[in-house]
């Protein structure tokens, strides 16, 4: 295992598959304790076997972060377990797309609960920690990585309640840093174009329809490709901050 975060404790949450499952293994493999957060208890424990495998260090925390005191447990069990926390990665998310118009609120809520209350639980549990870690050795700083999109720079019809989720990751995101800048604690926002990952497929079948039909990128980013943007983020010395990182696949024009 490598060593450039040796010493350090990392929480990735929606770490059951795609960019959190892939980001999880990459912080292993730089030295860092990792705990893997999310619903589905199997694939967590897969991930966990394939970072021990590996030579490094995991712990399973099963957690419904759209529920305050869970993804506060979450934050706290990490904590208890390693003493300490040095990076905490807002990955999970949902993305369900449609009309506003006639829309299913219970769709937005879905995506306010886990892309916005969540991360910023999860936040708040985490940040006394962060800033403990960040005063401390071996690297005197700390990380936040909230997972964005594109979809947070730019509104568009029939994404717009989504749209309106990763615009407030995004505000959220930029105040934080502001208020905890100086305490050498590192607030980055990442913001992925099309990945190949479950994100689409918890859309209803006549949206998905839309979504093969109007699909103009044959070759999306892969999880690794996110993964490796998030390590090097967070990888950076301590005088270095990655504010913002926009990655889109070479064919993505928007």
């Amino acid at each position: 295992m490598a060593e450039a975060l040796e010493g350090t404790v990392a929480l990735v949450t929606g770490a059951s598959s795609g960019i959190g499952e892939a980001t999880a293994f990459a912080l292993a493999q730089q030295g860092a304790k990792v705990a893997v957060a999310a619903r589905r208890r199997a694939n967590l424990e897969a991930l966990a076997e394939r970072i021990r495998g590996a030579g490094g260090e995991a712990l399973v925390v099963e957690a419904d972060i759209t529920v305050e005191d869970e993804a506060r447990r979450a934050v706290a069990e990490t904590a208890a377990r390693y003493r300490r926390l040095d990076m905490l990665i807002n990955n999970a998310g949902v993305m369900l797309l449609g009309p506003i118009v006639g829309a299913d609120v219970g769709e937005w809520k879905r995506m306010l609960d886990l892309n916005v209350n969540a991360l910023m639980w999860c936040t708040d549990a985490a940040l006394p920690h962060l800033t403990k870690a960040a005063e401390s050795e071996p690297r005197r700083v700390a990380d936040v990585v909230n997972i964005s999109s594109v979809a947070g720079r730019v509104a568009r019809a029939g994404a717009g309640v989504y749209n309106a989720t990763k615009f407030a990751v995004g505000a959220f995101s930029e105040a934080l840093r502001q208020e905890v800048t100086r305490k050498h604690v590192r607030v980055a926002l990442v913001e992925p174009g099309m990945v190949a990952t479950e994100l689409q497929s918890h859309n209803r079948p006549e949206i998905l329809d839309q979504l093969r039909k109007s699909n103009p990128v044959q070759d999306p980013l892969q999880p690794a490709d996110i993964a490796d943007a998030i390590v090097f983020t967070v990888t950076r010395p301590r005088r270095m901050g990655i504010n913002e990182v926009l990655i889109r696949p070479t064919e993505q024009e928007r």
